[in-house]
């Protein structure tokens, strides 16, 4: 399985979050509702990237929040307030 993704729009508008080798399901959807797609007129790609981006760096930054110890347990890291 391949730890490469990416981001792509697909034949029917979505945006989606992928492996780059094309296997299992897309690990994330942006689908625009079709008043918002007429609005953002060429750029639902760089829309739904900046979506996605900011995703992916929510993930990473909750990811920090936790340590997994060698039993795959997680364990908060830091007290957020």
């Amino acid at each position: 399985m391949s730890s490469v993704l990416e981001i792509a729009q697909l034949p029917t508008g979505e945006i989606v979050l992928r492996r780059a080798d094309g296997e299992g399901e897309p690990l994330a959807t942006i689908q625009f509702s079709a008043e918002t797609t007429v609005f953002l007129g060429d750029s639902p790609l760089e829309v739904g990237k900046a979506m996605i981006g900011a995703g992916v760096q929510m993930v990473g930054e909750m990811y920090d929040l936790y340590e997994v110890d060698e039993n795959g347990e997680s364990h908060s890291s830091r007290v957020v307030h």
